[in-house]
C-alpha cells in the first residue's frame, strides 16, 4: 500500500479488478501530461502519476477509481517526496471525513 497525502494507491491482483473497468471513463492527462489522482481544491496542487499508463474513475464523489501502469510509474506532488510505483493494477482511494450530517472527500 501506498499514502500521499490524502490519496491511498493500493495494489490489486489483475483478476481482481472489476470488469467492464475498461469501459468506464478514461481520465484524461492533464498540460503536463499526468494522470491526476487528485487535485488540491485550495492549493491547486495535484497527487498525479508520470509514466505510461491509464486510469479509469467511476462516476460519483465515492467512486473508486482504477489506476494501470504497464510500465511502472511515480506518484507525484509539490509538496510530498516522490513514491515510486511498481508496474500493476491499483485502486486509487481518497481520502473521506465525516462533517455533522455528511461524508465527504478530504479537501486540499
Amino acid at each position: 500500500m501506498y499514502r500521499q497525502g490524502d490519496v491511498l494507491i493500493v495494489p490489486v491482483a489483475e483478476g481482481d479488478v472489476p470488469s467492464g473497468t475498461d469501459r468506464l471513463p478514461q481520465q484524461p492527462r492533464d498540460a503536463l501530461g499526468r494522470l491526476v489522482l487528485a487535485l488540491g481544491e485550495v492549493t491547486g496542487h495535484a497527487h498525479a502519476v508520470v509514466g505510461p499508463g491509464t486510469l479509469a474513475r467511476e462516476t460519483g464523489p465515492f467512486g473508486a477509481s482504477w489506476l494501470h501502469l504497464p510500465d511502472g510509474g511515480r506518484v507525484v506532488h509539490e509538496e510530498h517526496a516522490a513514491i515510486p510505483l511498481p508496474k500493476g493494477w491499483y485502486r486509487v482511494v481518497r481520502q473521506r471525513e465525516y462533517v455533522p450530517g455528511a461524508v465527504r472527500v478530504v479537501a486540499d
